[in-house]
């Protein structure tokens, strides 16, 4: 849920923010007129330039670095999600020597940027005999700095499920790990899951430094083609319009399961017999 990272907002808090928006909409509506006009008066808008891109070799191309993106994305994001839980887990524990150097993975890395981690992946480790795949320079990196993200965010999905909700599956004999993995990680997973995608969508963006590394996702790919093309203005144009695409999807599903997951907090539960689905109070 959108709400276990941050308080909820009161009425004068969300009139500021409605008027933040508008205020913020109306000044990019400004900077994209004017950015408009000057393309048009430097010849940037002409037919000739934007008809490469209505063909499919184009298209081919860019496509392949949207695919080298989301492979990186999703191994990332799968790499940083196992982390998380453990990290999450290690940091709820009541072991000191388990808590401790949990927490301090977590506040130090989420003060250290995703491109240093890549520089040390890309200049360090091979001046020590450790000399990573090109797709591993690019993955390492972004799964090591969002693991620290989504292990506050499992954390808070931990510690918003009820105490009570462990201490039922203890009371049936239990132990405590499978109460955790039987019972409040499952809960706590379906409340997070909004700001996991939200987090995922970080993460996609973060896959850009791929640049650095000549990794040839999306970005990567734009450079060489604009270089091939000469169409600098035009290509990155089109590859910042497959990002918003993208992310915009990314952004609504993230929305859609926000409201189903609060949707899903009722007064009762919902239990599945088959194909029929009653409601039962709590």
């Amino acid at each position: 849920m959108s709400n276990l990272l941050f308080d909820e907002p009161g009425p004068r808090a969300r009139r500021r923010i409605r008027l933040a928006t508008v205020a913020g909409v109306l000044v990019l509506l400004a900077l994209l007129a004017l950015a408009v006009r000057q393309f048009a008066a430097n010849g940037q808008l002409a037919a000739e330039r934007w008809q490469p891109y209505a063909t499919w070799p184009m298209w081919r191309y860019l496509l392949g670095g949207l695919w080298s993106t989301a492979l990186a994305a999703v191994v990332s994001a799968a790499l940083a999600m196992a982390a998380g839980i453990a990290l999450a887990l290690g940091r709820l524990s009541r072991r000191r020597a388990v808590r401790l150097p949990s927490a301090a993975y977590v506040e130090a890395v989420r003060t250290i940027p995703a491109l240093l981690l890549v520089y040390l992946v890309l200049f360090a480790l091979p001046r020590y005999g450790l000399d990573l795949p090109l797709f591993w320079k690019l993955v390492v990196p972004l799964a090591v700095s969002n693991a620290a993200a989504f292990a506050e965010i499992f954390r808070a999905g931990i510690m918003s499920v009820e105490r009570g909700q462990g201490e039922a599956a203890l009371a049936l004999g239990l132990t405590h790990g499978q109460s955790m993995r039987l019972v409040v990680l499952p809960q706590a997973a379906r409340r997070v899951l909004p700001s996991i995608v939200s987090q995922s969508v970080g993460l996609l963006k973060d896959t850009s430094l791929g640049f650095v590394v000549s990794y040839a996702e999306l970005l990567y790919s734009g450079k060489v083609l604009a270089n091939y093309n000469g169409l600098l203005i035009q290509t990155y144009i089109v590859v910042a319009l497959v990002y918003l695409v993208v992310n915009a999807s990314l952004s609504a599903l993230a929305r859609s399961l926000d409201r189903s997951v609060a949707g899903g907090g009722g007064p009762g539960r919902r239990i599945t017999r088959g194909r029929r689905i009653t409601r039962v109070p709590r």
